[in-house]
């Protein structure tokens, strides 16, 4: 599903059209069902546009770190000032394929180094990454803290100050059915909460020195705990 902001629009103004008729006092009730996202229409509603909020958000943005330090923070995903800390993840070496030396206009023997992470808010993990990258276009001392710490790298490479080229953007996971915008049939209320499956984005990415030089080649999966905090109380009960 490609996202498209006349369709956040549309989410935005129906959101907002509802919480005028439905918003109400926080209660008890509510404190004692902190992550549930109930499966109604509505709610169905308020999690797409969540989700094209952080998709806005990253796109819009050159590090996908910094942008989940917001999002982290703005959600209450972890105590008052924590950051986004990259869990090294060892064992799961992917060569660099044809594609990504393309991507990265390197040659057959140019050195490219590959790194898994996931990329934690507190406890939890909010997305995982492969990043293909070029140690001979970073300085000895990012290379030195890449390879020897759990640092992420937007964050190690940040005084580059580096642009990001967006490849892709896909929703793997919709709340709503396909075609919802254009009168197809909404799910009925369900009395249970609105499970949302293990990933919802993948997002495909080359980051870029001033010049133009391409560095570092990444896909990025985000995971279901970007919506793990309480669903708006804009809906009825």
């Amino acid at each position: 599903m490609v996202f498209s902001f006349s369709t956040f629009n549309r989410l935005v103004t129906f959101t907002v059209m509802a919480a005028i008729v439905s918003v109400r006092p926080l209660t008890a009730d509510d404190l004692s069902s902190q992550q549930q996202w109930p499966g109604t229409p509505l709610s169905r509603m308020e999690a797409l546009a969540v989700l094209q909020t952080l998709n806005a958000n990253l796109l819009s943005n050159a590090s996908a770190t910094l942008t989940l330090d917001r999002w982290c923070e703005a959600h209450r995903l972890a105590p008052p000032g924590s950051k986004i800390v990259a869990k090294h993840v060892q064992g799961h070496d992917k060569p660099a394929n044809v594609h990504i030396r393309k991507l990265l206009h390197v040659g057959p023997n140019e050195p490219i180094v590959y790194r898994h992470v996931r990329l934690a808010c507190g406890d939890r993990i909010l997305s995982e990454a492969d990043n293909w990258y070029v140690p001979a276009r970073l300085t000895a001392e990012m290379n030195e803290v890449l390879n020897t710490t759990d640092i992420s790298f937007g964050r190690a490479v940040r005084s580059l100050n580096f642009t990001r080229t967006n490849l892709t953007a896909r929703l793997l996971w919709s709340p709503l059915p396909e075609g919802w915008d254009m009168s197809a049939e909404l799910p009925v209320s369900s009395s249970g909460p609105l499970i949302p499956p293990p990933f919802l984005l993948e997002h495909h990415a080359v980051l870029k020195l001033q010049d133009g030089t391409p560095f570092s080649a990444v896909v990025e999966s985000y995971t279901n705990n970007v919506l793990d905090f309480p669903a708006p109380l804009l809906y009825p009960q």
